[in-house]
């Protein structure tokens, strides 16, 4: 069964143009313009006249089904994953939550394709996780990457299953020499764990104390700490996760500047569209705390102004929603035992449009380049996705540029309805 998708405004990181797609076995079978064709003969038509065609989206930084010990999110793989499709977002590639003390990588390996598998509604692909080192853990993760195809691995350098810097090199060294790619948290512990301790010793548990207790000095310090270990390891290949403040992206373009390789970087839209001024109601701030925190103005916009000018590889999401009557309650009386997260999985591309594209902070093109072609690539899923070309999937967003919408919790689809 062929389909033609017929009239629209293709739209891929290199440029935007008025072309046809002809479709066939979930493939692109021919990007053309001027048709009809004989090959377009009998095929199904789609009219996307007046509207934007762009691949679709790749997230590659969710939490499905995690657990966090003190509550597990509201979407399995089934929930969270519809949620994207509904987004626009036809392929994730999930973290995985630690194991087991002790366990080897591939205890989570086979625990998340038990969630995973036969459950969800777009592609999907997972991070392996490192939440201790020694030489068997290091063989583990080159055989997983080589038996599974999982080729990026996440580190933390907090929270209870961080790393040490001694631990981070021989991660970073291995890594190197295997080519897998090393996402980390970037948080300094000592930073984090001296503020969280000390506030909750002098009765500041409030929501508003959250963005305190883990200041930009951490990020940035964490943030210029990997760096160096991995240009020490050999310019090891290494990716931040969520970057929400300029003092983190100074590191990173100073490590650009300096000739360092091998370096990528997401932010994502909570760091684009929301700042630390919402911690301040004690119940509204709860919906968000999460980690790193939201930042100052001043923050968003050095960010805004990286996108602008490309210095950063992919705006992810995060995704990690927990239930606002319920779980988030937790941390009514103290902020350090609320659940840290907030959805997105669904929002990222409607966002980057409406305000990024819109309000012209970014292109259209930079759009697919941040939320379908560079996250692929960071995957090791490009050319497959993230663009729109012959042999590759047809994963296809359409984009009606005339429709306006207020974006509200009842129109998402995101655990269930967000279960209440």
């Amino acid at each position: 069964m062929k389909t033609w998708v017929r009239g629209g405004t293709v739209v891929t990181e290199t440029g935007v143009q008025p072309e046809d797609i002809l479709i066939q076995d979930g493939k692109i079978l021919k990007v053309f313009s001027g048709g009809p064709y004989p090959e377009t003969e009998g095929a199904e038509v789609i009219d996307a006249t007046g509207k934007y065609i762009l691949p679709g989206a790749v997230d590659i930084h969710t939490h499905m089904d995690l657990d966090v010990g003190i509550a597990r999110v509201i979407d399995d793989f089934y929930t969270g994953t519809a949620a994207a499709a509904c987004g626009g977002t036809t392929t994730i590639v999930d973290h995985m939550a630690f194991g087991p003390k002790g366990c080897s990588p591939w205890h989570q390996v086979r625990e998340y394709h038990r969630l995973a598998d036969g459950n969800a509604a777009v592609d999907y692909g997972f991070h392996g996780v490192l939440q201790h080192v020694n030489d068997e853990a290091l063989d583990d993760m080159a055989q997983i990457a080589e038996a599974e195809g999982i080729t990026s691995f996440k580190v933390y350098m907090t929270y209870d299953y961080r790393l040490d810097d001694l631990d981070l090199m021989k991660i970073l060294t291995r890594a190197e020499k295997e080519h897998i790619l090393i996402a980390c948290h970037c948080e300094n512990h000592g930073i984090v764990t001296y503020f969280r301790e000390r506030f909750v010793k002098e009765g500041r548990t409030q929501a508003r104390w959250h963005p305190v207790s883990r200041p930009a000095e951490a990020e940035a310090e964490a943030v210029s700490r990997l760096l160096y270990l991995a240009r020490a390891a050999g310019e090891a290949p290494v990716y931040v996760v969520h970057l929400s403040t300029s003092g983190g992206l100074e590191e990173i373009q100073k490590a650009k500047a300096a000739g360092q390789r091998h370096i990528g970087a997401e932010t994502c839209p909570q760091y684009l569209l929301l700042d630390e001024k919402l911690y301040e109601d004690p119940q509204e701030g709860l919906k968000v705390v999460m980690a790193p925190p939201l930042r100052r103005k001043e923050d968003r916009d050095a960010l805004w102004k990286a996108l602008k000018e490309n210095e950063l590889d992919t705006v992810a999401t995060d995704h990690c929603p927990f239930t606002f009557a319920r779980q988030k309650q937790q941390g009514a009386q103290d902020f350090t035992k609320c659940p840290s997260g907030a959805p997105g999985v669904e929002e990222r591309l409607i966002l980057l449009y409406s305000e990024g594209v819109v309000k012209g902070r970014i292109s259209l093109p930079q759009l697919v380049k941040y939320a379908c072609s560079n996250p692929a690539r960071a995957a090791g899923l490009y050319p497959r996705k993230g663009t729109i070309q012959p042999g590759a999937d047809a994963d296809l967003v359409i984009l009606n540029p005339e429709k306006e919408w207020t974006l509200t919790a009842e129109q998402m689809h995101s655990g269930r309805l967000y279960l209440l």
